[in-house]
C-alpha cells in the first residue's frame, strides 16, 4: 500500500493538461474568439466577458490564455534591442538596473497601446488577467532555449513564462512561444498557436525552460542543474504537440564509435504510425532522409535505435511525419 501511495503522489506531482481530459475547452475557446476585437484598455471588462459564462477555473484560465495568444503579437525587434542592451550592461549593475527600469515602461506601453510585447509582457498580462478572474498565477523568470539560442550568451536570463494554480496544483505554460513564430530575418511575426505550451508536462518543459527559482520546475525531489539544461538537445514547437516527455538522449552532443548503437526514447501524447518516424541527417555535404535502424512502440513510448557506419560529424533532426521534433549532433570515429 505504501508503494502505491508513493506512485500516486509522484504521478500527481507532474501536473499537465491530461489532468483535464474530461474538460471540453471548446466553449472557453469560443469566448476568446468572441472577444477578439476587445483591447486592454478595460481589463476588468475583458476578463468578465471572457470568463463569466465559464464554470471551472481551468476553463476561465483557458479563455484568458487563448485570448492573449491570439491577440498579443511578439515584437521581435524589441526583444533583440533588449538582448543587445542587457548583454552590453551585464557587467555594470547600475546601468543594467537603469536600462531594465526604463525598458519596462516601453514594454508595457507597447503592450497596452499596440498589443505588441516580448516574453515579460506576455507573462505579465497573463498574470494580471488571471488575477482579475481570482486565479493564482505567477510569473516565472529564467532561461529559454531554442534553435536560435546561443548558449554562450545565456547570461543574464532571457525568458519569462507563467505558473497557474488550478485545483490546488501548479501548472506551467508559455504564452510567448504558444502565440506564434517571429521570422529572425524579417522580424515579421505570424500568429500560429501551439497548444502544446498550455499546461505542459514539466518533464518536457525542463528540456528548454530553466527557472531561476528551481521550485518552478514542478519536479519535486529532483535536482535539475543549469549545466544539464545547457547540454540538453534542441526541442522545437512540434515536440510539444507530439511528446509528453523526452527521455533519451539527455544531451545534444555525442561522441560515438563507428557502428555503436545510440538509443532515442520518447513518451508520446497519442499513438503514431512508426513508418512516419524519420531522421534528416546532415553530414556537412548533403542532407539524407532515412528511417532509424529500428523503431518500435512500448505502451506510450517510442523507442528508436541507430548506428553510423562511417566516420564523420552528423547533425541529426528527428521528424514525426512532417513535424520537426528535436536535433542532436554525433561525432563518429573508429
Amino acid at each position: 500500500m505504501r508503494y502505491l501511495l508513493l506512485f500516486i503522489f509522484a504521478f500527481q506531482s507532474h501536473a499537465q493538461i491530461s489532468d483535464f481530459d474530461h474538460i471540453d475547452f471548446s466553449k472557453a475557446d469560443q469566448m476568446a474568439s468572441m472577444c477578439k476585437n476587445e483591447g486592454l484598455d478595460n481589463m476588468p471588462k475583458l476578463v468578465y466577458n471572457l470568463t463569466s459564462n465559464l464554470d471551472t477555473d481551468v476553463e476561465q484560465f483557458r479563455a484568458i490564455y487563448m485570448w492573449v495568444c491570439h491577440n498579443i503579437a511578439n515584437d521581435y525587434t524589441l526583444y533583440l534591442k533588449n538582448k543587445r542592451k542587457r548583454n552590453k550592461f551585464k557587467n555594470d549593475s547600475t546601468k543594467l538596473r537603469v536600462w531594465n527600469e526604463n525598458f519596462k515602461k516601453v514594454v508595457f506601453k507597447k503592450l497596452l497601446k499596440q498589443e505588441r510585447t516580448i516574453c515579460t509582457g506576455y507573462a505579465y498580462i497573463i498574470q494580471e488577467l488571471a488575477k482579475l478572474a481570482n486565479l493564482d498565477c505567477e510569473i516565472v523568470h529564467g532561461y529559454g532555449k531554442t534553435s536560435m539560442t546561443n548558449i554562450n550568451e545565456l547570461d543574464p536570463p532571457n525568458h519569462s513564462w507563467n505558473a497557474i494554480k488550478l485545483n490546488e496544483k501548479w501548472y506551467l505554460c508559455d504564452p510567448t512561444w504558444a502565440s506564434g513564430i517571429p521570422d529572425p530575418e524579417t522580424n515579421f511575426f505570424k500568429f500560429e498557436y501551439n497548444n502544446g505550451y498550455f499546461l505542459s508536462n514539466p518533464r518536457l518543459f525542463i528540456v528548454n525552460h530553466f527557472p531561476l527559482d528551481k521550485k518552478w520546475t514542478l519536479l519535486e525531489n529532483e535536482n535539475h542543474t543549469f549545466e544539464e539544461f545547457l547540454d540538453a538537445p534542441i526541442l522545437y514547437g512540434k515536440a510539444y504537440t507530439n511528446l509528453k516527455e523526452h527521455a533519451k538522449p539527455k544531451q545534444m552532443h555525442h561522441l560515438l564509435q563507428k557502428n555503436e548503437k545510440v538509443q532515442f526514447k520518447y513518451e508520446l501524447i497519442k499513438a503514431i504510425d512508426t513508418k512516419s518516424v524519420s531522421f534528416l541527417i546532415d553530414n556537412g555535404f548533403n542532407n539524407i532522409k532515412t528511417a532509424p535502424n529500428s523503431v518500435h512502440l512500448e505502451n506510450r513510448f517510442l523507442i528508436l535505435e541507430h548506428q553510423f557506419d562511417t566516420n564523420g560529424f552528423y547533425d541529426v533532426h528527428l521528424y514525426i511525419g512532417d513535424d520537426l521534433i528535436s536535433t542532436y549532433t554525433f561525432k563518429v570515429k573508429s
